[in-house]
């Protein structure tokens, strides 16, 4: 099965909302036994928490399930367990980097950068604009979802 990690800062808002809605695009597609999905921060000062009222709420209002989750925090050991991370911004991906050493293997890609408009999600915690979050990580899913079934993972 390939593995797929989404990864924010502290794993309560974007990345906790990618996983639902990848996991949700992905049922929906019958994909669900191909492809199992996972979100992590690449800190630890949210570590135990559950996902942002206000994003679970987006998600709900959307009619996406929200799915069970308490943010933990990304380990060097987690880049052998993983077929790819998607980091929602630059800093995630730097982030990555530094925890994991390097990217031998070319795992890690940002959400937005397989599709037309290469760009960061903006962070809904800081930003307060959890509808244009909902919007970007949705888009990315489902580029994300197209690039995967032309790579053959789906």
């Amino acid at each position: 099965m390939f593995k797929v990690m989404f990864v924010c800062l502290g794993n309560i808002c974007r990345s906790p909302m990618a996983e639902c809605i990848f996991a949700d695009m992905l049922e929906k597609c019958g994909a669900t036994g191909k492809v199992a999905v996972f979100s992590a921060a690449t800190s630890d000062e949210e570590e135990g928490n559950p996902i942002y009222p206000p994003a679970a709420a987006k998600l709900r209002k959307e009619r996406v399930p929200v799915r069970p989750h308490r943010a933990v925090p990304l380990a060097r050991s987690d880049y052998d367990r993983y077929d790819l991370f998607v980091g929602m911004e630059q800093r995630n991906i730097s982030n990555m980097l530094r925890i994991f050493g390097d990217d031998k293997h070319n795992k890690i890609m940002r959400l937005l950068d397989c599709t037309d408009s290469p760009r960061d999600i903006a962070d809904p915690w800081w930003t307060g604009d959890f509808d244009k979050a909902f919007r970007d990580i949705s888009y990315g899913c489902r580029s994300l979802l197209e690039l995967l079934s032309a790579n053959g993972v789906i």
